[in-house]
């Protein structure tokens, strides 16, 4: 049963969160034949809270509005992954979940869930710029970095920003049926359904090397992504046995040569997606593909999407 929605801020809420859960779930849309939701804004601190941009939001409800809720849902804020949190919430949460009450983290509302331990155990999503944080914070959960949402149902936990939407869509979908969240979607001019599992739109981050021994051989793999290399090859630039290069680079990098040159050509492809009109011929024999059919092959395993999909997520239908 969905009927009863409640957000809970706290100080430093984002608005373009919060504005995510009021969309889907604040707006009486009845006259389009569709369910309404007796939605309500719950203040955990207070009658009055500020936001991360400077206004303030006022809300009449405190927390004793969550005991009578089907759906908790937390908002982003700021500094919420450095903070800590008034018991009163995190108890009125795990008293939620221990009545079958379903629990929504957008962005890094996903660190007030793991303080009141929802997350022991369970996967969770979070935007990329936090999971190193959460993970290292709460250690009991697993956090899943590169996916839009996780539903471990109760607690359903989303990452950055437009990824609340998909994951309050997904729990329309899941309690109400497709037909009512893919109109609540048209209402809203978003995609009807984007799976959980597709991969956040990461930075490409510069490659890493704690220790000299492999370093130099990172950087000219980096530079040379377009070239078929073996282990063999590469140990050879380290002066190394092959062995104890394979060695050596796992433990410096935390991964394989084939998996991080692999890594490298994904991210660089994504980099030629967003920023040049190139085709896909051109960029698969950049990224060392060598042909479109490969490139979609490992693009798609690696991120969920194909390179079309991903070039018109940026750059619109007609870059495609």
């Amino acid at each position: 049963m969905l009927k009863n929605v409640a957000a809970v801020l706290l100080d430093g809420v984002h608005p373009f969160e919060l504005g995510v859960v009021c969309e889907v779930f604040g707006i009486d849309r009845s006259d389009d034949g569709l369910p309404g939701y007796d939605f309500a804004v719950v203040s955990a601190e207070g009658p009055e809270l500020g936001t991360h941009c400077g206004f303030t939001v006022s809300t009449p409800y405190g927390l004793e509005r969550l005991e009578e809720a089907d759906l908790i849902a937390v908002p982003a804020g700021e500094t919420y992954a450095e903070r800590e949190y008034p018991e009163e919430l995190l108890a009125a949460l795990r008293r939620a979940v221990d009545r079958g009450t379903r629990v929504l983290s957008v962005c890094s509302g996903v660190f007030v869930l793991a303080a009141a331990g929802l997350l022991d155990g369970r996967r969770c999503a979070v935007h990329w710029h936090h999971a190193e944080q959460l993970s290292r914070r709460y250690p009991r959960l697993t956090v899943e970095p590169d996916v839009l949402y996780v539903d471990e149902d109760p607690v359903i936990t989303s990452a950055g920003t437009a990824a609340g939407i998909d994951a309050c869509l997904h729990i329309v979908r899941k309690a109400q049926g497709p037909e009512v969240a893919n109109k609540i979607a048209r209402r809203m001019v978003v995609p009807p359904h984007r799976d959980g599992g597709q991969a956040q739109f990461i930075e490409r981050p510069l490659p890493k090397a704690p220790c000299d021994t492999v370093g130099e051989v990172l950087a000219w793999m980096e530079a040379h992504l377009d070239q078929e290399v073996t282990v063999e090859q590469l140990a050879a630039r380290a002066h190394m046995a092959p062995r104890t290069f394979a060695r050596r680079f796992q433990q410096e990098t935390g991964t394989t040569p084939y998996r991080w040159i692999l890594r490298q050509r994904v991210l660089l492809a994504q980099e030629l997606l967003e920023g040049t009109d190139e085709t896909m011929d051109a960029i698969a024999w950049r990224t060392g593909f060598g042909t479109a059919a490969a490139l979609r092959h490992q693009f798609v395993r690696a991120l969920g999407t194909t390179p079309n999909a991903y070039r018109r997520a940026f750059r619109g239908p007609e870059a495609a």
